[in-house]
């Protein structure tokens, strides 16, 4: 893993959506086509806003969404696909982008998403680092045998009190209990990792992320496993490590 210290955040998103803008462009090159994953939170909010502005033909790029809430519409503030749409998707326009939808059956979404992203090899997926550790919405302890590419999941109180401190949730009580995930197997079949983490409240999991034992009580230590990931890091985030 690769660790990429920048001063602010706004220097840390440009710098993650250049690599990424980049390893997009090479695929694009050697195949005529590529294939991304897309996070979503606070965290990708500098990332996503410098990747829109690079110049990459997104007519031959097919997206896959990361994760979302079981159980709201994407009018909601806290939609992830609202987010992407308004962030990403309807500034660029990818070929493809395909949503996780959390207002249909769960299982069967997941079961429609899996049959679409095991034809796709992923060139670069865009992630983040929950507080808790957690990548995507694979809270401790993660996941790590199944191969199912989506899965339905469990989000726990340290997961949730991170979306209310957000601001995505008037109160604790309105935050989802369930979610669905690309699974931690699927993201690790990724070609390359761009994981961009800000700000102090991620300092921690940070640490543990580099520092703990590679352990479903800290999905994000996964990464360490992957043969191309780039973890970027602002001053904040990367104060214990």
């Amino acid at each position: 893993m690769k660790i990429i210290i920048s001063e602010t955040k706004r220097q840390l998103g440009l710098k993650a959506a250049q690599t990424g803008a980049d390893l997009i462009r090479k695929a694009i090159l050697e195949r005529g086509e590529a294939n991304i994953i897309v996070a979503t939170g606070a965290s990708q909010f500098e990332m996503l806003g410098e990747l829109v502005k690079e110049d990459i033909n997104w007519s031959v790029v097919t997206a896959f969404h990361l994760d979302e809430y079981i159980g709201i519409s994407d009018k909601h503030p806290a939609s992830f696909r609202k987010y992407l749409k308004e962030r990403f998707a309807d500034i660029v326009f990818p070929r493809e982008f395909n949503y996780v939808n959390g207002d249909t059956d769960p299982y069967q979404e997941c079961a429609l998403l899996g049959e679409k992203i095991v034809k796709h090899q992923i060139d670069v997926a865009f992630v983040g680092i929950g507080e808790n550790g957690h990548l995507a919405f694979n809270d401790p302890p993660a996941d790590f045998e199944t191969e199912e590419p989506y899965l339905v999941v469990n989000l726990n109180d340290a997961c949730r009190r991170q979306q209310l401190g957000e601001g995505w949730f008037a109160t604790f009580e309105d935050v989802p209990r369930k979610a669905i995930s690309m699974s931690i197997r699927q993201i690790m079949k990724s070609k390359s990792i761009i994981c961009s983490v800000p700000d102090a409240r991620k300092s921690q999991a940070v640490y543990n992320t580099l520092n703990s034992e590679i352990t479903p009580d800290c999905p994000a230590s996964i990464m360490r496993n992957h043969p191309d990931t780039v973890l970027y890091l602002d001053l904040q985030s990367s104060s214990l490590i």
